[in-house]
């Protein structure tokens, strides 16, 4: 069984070495440098510049948009799931698990949209996806708004220091 392993920037290198990834996507603020581990393949990373905000219009932040959704279903659909992907953005609590579920969703579309937001918490109490990126996945899904039920269900996370990183594990490989 493939995964999905979620983390903060720091932890991209060593968890990508660990799990043995082939694929990465970053959520990243705009002018955010940092390095691509070396294991994974230009060709199989894809950047997704926005901040973690939940509103358009906050001052010179990018907010998430519907573009980034979309392309992180297209690049999740390619992923040919034979080794796993990283998913990070800076601190692996807001912006990663939200793509981490929508990802999940994109490759099995018969999972049950509250058993996975339920897999979610078990995994990593202190998550808390981002509700802009969980409402752009749920239409563009079509989950017709079991998505945003089953993240709200499950509540804020528990507070952490920004290290904590977890693996959800996909129903589909």
């Amino acid at each position: 069984m493939s995964a999905i392993v979620v983390c903060p920037l720091g932890s991209i290198a060593e968890l990508a070495a660990r799990h043995k990834a082939s694929h990465m996507v970053s959520l990243m603020a705009e002018k955010h440098d940092f390095h691509r581990p070396g294991l994974i393949d230009a060709e199989r990373h894809l950047v997704l510049k926005m901040n973690d905000i939940a509103f358009a219009g906050t001052g010179d932040l990018v907010a998430p948009a519907e573009e980034h959704v979309v392309q992180l279903i297209d690049f999740a659909r390619r992923w040919d799931r034979a080794s796993p992907i990283v998913i990070h953005c800076w601190m692996g609590v807001s912006r990663s698990p939200a793509a981490a579920v929508i990802a999940s969703l994109a490759v099995d579309p018969e999972e049950d949209d509250f058993e996975l937001a339920a897999r979610l918490r078990r995994a990593a109490p202190h998550a808390t996806p981002n509700p802009r990126l969980i409402e752009f996945g749920d239409r563009l899904l079509g989950r017709g708004g079991r998505l945003i039920s089953a993240i709200k269900g499950i509540g804020r996370g528990a507070e952490t220091d920004g290290r904590a990183s977890f693996v959800l594990p996909i129903r589909k490989a």
